[in-house]
């Protein structure tokens, strides 16, 4: 857009900051207001489920800021926005503010996916895992000897049952699907994130859905669709994420359908609506490769693409070049887990190095031959090469 003076960026965390961080990496010397609802300044999310739990990280190594460098960001913190204006470009927050800027950009990311509190949702003992609160409260709970039940072996409760188990707490995982991670990785992996939890000693039972939470006032287990019952001192729910965008119903903007919804964007961030666009995983961005818009919910993209969308926000010239392929991370039971570019569900799958056994694999996933995605399991070096040789593809993968 022309000149932009004024920059609103409704949302403080990871998605938020980057942008943040681009607009004055280009040389933008206007006003941005940072508005989030939590009291938080940016932190990291991934350590939250891992040394966070444990201690050995601590608030201060979770900051995003580099103290040494002043971005001179106006803080609205504690207060969540409420609606949107994309016609004026002002939003309103829950404490009856309204601010007005020449552009918005909506990062207001995801919230955790609960329970009802008829299904036992609201019993004490139950948490999800999404923020810094969550993880401090969470933290107190995990004790040596307790009893801990993750519903669902996402990335978020793998990773939570990994540190549990290592401080000493009995863990049961739980997954409605046939086997972990399936979804983003597919059954034939998924069975080898399986034999990792076995090999630490961590029951997961897969293809139960969750009945409901038992207890009282406080949890005290789960019960599955099967009829068993499993005794629990603490629960995680891991069961997903939805998109943190219903203050934004009635603002006219393309919110895509679905469970998890999305603010629709193109793959610059831009809503169509002018001077309005969306960063993270809050936002449903037209993907060239798939055909179709796609909400991705890893930190590489939130930390990434904020840098595309501020090139087009300050009319940057021509079309920006494509993005590297997709790819993210996790950690369990020390073992690192790494996967880049696109799973279609179609794919063959070769293992290339390693063995699924040890749990030291490499795997190339191919359609028609070409290879679309590469999954490492403690294979660093090979895992990095071709990650490598998956960004000198075309665009068509």
């Amino acid at each position: 857009m022309a000149d932009p003076r004024s920059i609103l960026v409704v949302g403080a965390s990871l998605a938020g900051h980057a942008t943040a961080r681009a607009l004055r990496g280009a040389g933008f010397d206007g006003d941005v207001v940072m508005v989030g609802d939590e009291p938080h300044r940016p932190y990291d999310r991934p350590p939250l489920s891992k040394g966070f739990l444990v201690g050995t990280t601590s608030v201060e190594d979770l900051s995003l800021e580099d103290h040494e460098t002043d971005l001179g960001l106006d803080w609205r913190l504690g207060v969540r926005a409420v609606a949107l204006d994309p016609g004026t470009r002002t939003v309103t927050l829950a404490d009856g503010q309204m601010l007005t800027g020449d552009a918005v950009v909506v990062a207001t990311g995801s919230r955790a996916r609960g329970l009802s509190p008829a299904l036992g949702g609201g019993l004490r003992g139950v948490h999800t895992l999404r923020t810094l609160d969550d993880a401090v409260a969470l933290r107190t709970e995990l004790l040596p000897g307790a009893r801990l039940v993750l519903v669902g072996a996402g990335f978020v409760g793998a990773e939570i049952a990994a540190t549990a188990r290592a401080v000493g707490l009995g863990v049961t995982l739980v997954e409605a699907s046939a086997s972990p991670l399936s979804g983003p990785l597919g059954p034939e992996v998924g069975a080898m994130v399986a034999r990792l939890h076995d090999a630490h000693g961590v029951p997961l039972l897969c293809g139960t859905p969750v009945r409901r939470l038992t207890g009282r006032t406080r949890v005290d287990g789960v019960e599955l669709a099967d009829g068993r019952h499993l005794p629990a001192d603490v629960v995680v729910l891991g069961i997903g994420s939805v998109a943190a965008v219903d203050w934004l119903a009635g603002s006219g903007l393309d919110l895509a359908p679905g469970p998890t919804g999305g603010l629709g964007c193109d793959a610059e961030g831009s809503t169509g609506a002018p001077g309005v666009y969306g960063v993270g995983d809050c936002s449903a961005w037209h993907d060239a490769v798939r055909g179709t818009r796609h909400r991705v919910e890893h930190w590489t993209d939130s930390h990434e693409r904020p840098r595309r969308t501020v090139e087009a926000l300050l009319g940057g010239a021509g079309p920006a070049p494509p993005l590297p392929a997709p790819y993210f991370w996790s950690e369990q039971y020390g073992v690192r887990i790494q996967f880049a570019g696109r799973r279609f569900g179609d794919e063959t799958l070769t293992v290339e190095a390693g063995s699924p056994e040890t749990c030291d694999v490499l795997v190339v996933y191919r359609r028609g031959g070409e290879p679309t995605a590469v999954l490492g399991m403690d294979q660093p070096r090979l895992f990095g090469r071709l990650r490598r040789s998956l960004a000198a593809l075309p665009v068509a993968l």
